[in-house]
């Protein structure tokens, strides 16, 4: 049995400090408007609730290579303000500067220097309380919308192309990826073992992906340009949608579970919110040993909220209870943030039943490398 130290865990709402570090490397000659740039993005990012403070470094070894980190009060301040419109204006004059960036989040688990009381200035938020254990898979989605009317041609595009190759490099593999809809409304979810960025990048370069994108193009609700690479770097900047909250339970075995996807629009400015009430039901969830959800993650961006579950056995067969959506109170606490109110929320397994019916996402495809 998989005990509590044991689970699969990660979470962007444990309260403790969040360290964000990126690594950019220069083009040639860009140095000053590079400072000029972050100079503007400091002064930007320094009225940001939540933000302590941040450091430019460069190397001693390779010039052109630099070093930004930050910190933070906890993740959530940090993932508002990146994933806004906002940033995204902000550090746009950094892209005609670099040649290739990796961003990295930490949360702040053990420092050595003075105790916090005895610092002039005490330094807000707390530690990690313990390490976290992981699986070597980094989760990632993103999300986009299509013109109303075109979800059926959009559908059979993303479902009838061929699998990219699944291995990167020595150390990097894409594992799997699950198309979901929910309207007009697209999820590619993916599993990275490795590198990120790198696993990204591959994809985007293969013939039978970049096919499909070009396809889709005409339907997309927010126009882009993949040839351009400033608009392509502006659409899946817009598009990312982050994982903010997993956990697995490890009671099932891979072949005994379904995966499910389901989509929660929230109301205005409620979005971390409600990922954060989610996470909290998902947690205890995980903790019941003769429950049937196997893993959860949670993707969220401004408003939109995705819950992508492992479960065994029909979704629709579920108790309310055992999906952590049954319930007055809990009904009551989704009603305050999702738009629409609490009008149609569950309470009972009948309208639970009803309620994931129109929550859930219609899987187009699920893939998986060969030797996962």
């Amino acid at each position: 049995m998989t005990t509590l130290s044991e689970r699969i865990s990660q979470s962007a709402f444990d309260g403790s400090r969040l360290r964000v570090i990126l690594l950019l490397d220069l083009h040639d000659g860009a140095q000053n408007q590079f400072l000029e740039a972050y100079e503007h993005m400091r002064n930007q990012v320094a009225s940001i609730p939540g933000h302590i403070s941040d450091q430019l470094c460069q190397s001693i070894e390779n010039p052109s290579q630099w070093l930004i980190t930050s910190e933070w009060e906890s993740a959530p301040p940090f993932l508002a303000w990146v994933n806004s419109e906002e940033h995204v204006k902000t550090v746009q004059p950094l892209h005609s500067c670099v040649r290739d960036t990796r961003s990295l989040r930490f949360s702040v688990l053990r420092e050595t220097g003075l105790a916090f009381e005895n610092t002039p200035e005490p330094v807000k938020g707390r530690l990690q309380a313990a390490p976290r254990l992981g699986d070597g898979v980094v989760r990632h989605a993103l999300t986009f919308t299509v013109r109303p009317g075109t979800e059926d041609i959009v559908a059979k595009i993303l479902a009838d192309y061929d699998s990219p190759q699944a291995r990167v490099d020595e150390n990097t593999r894409l594992r799997r990826t699950s198309l979901f809809m929910h309207g007009n409304r697209v999820v590619r979810a993916v599993e990275v073992e490795g590198d990120l960025m790198a696993a990204l990048r591959h994809v985007s370069r293969q013939p039978e992906v970049r096919a499909v994108e070009e396809a889709i193009n005409p339907y997309l609700e927010q126009d882009r340009d993949l040839a351009d690479p400033d608009s392509a770097r502006m659409f899946f900047t817009r598009a990312a949608l982050p994982t903010v909250h997993h956990v697995k339970a490890g009671r099932h075995a891979a072949a005994d579970v379904q995966r499910h996807a389901l989509f929660y629009q929230a109301k205005e400015g409620c979005g971390m919110a409600l990922a954060r009430l989610l996470a909290g039901q998902d947690e205890e969830a995980a903790q019941d040993v003769a429950g049937p959800i196997e893993s959860s993650t949670i993707f969220q961006r401004d408003d939109v909220v995705v819950r992508l579950l492992e479960v065994s056995g029909p979704l629709d067969a579920q108790p309310a209870q055992a999906l952590g959506i049954g319930g007055d109170r809990k009904a009551a606490m989704l009603g305050r943030l999702l738009e629409g109110g609490a009008n149609g929320l569950p309470t009972t397994d009948p309208e639970a039943a009803r309620f994931l019916a129109q929550a859930e996402m219609t899987l187009i495809t699920d893939r998986r490398a060969s030797e996962s």
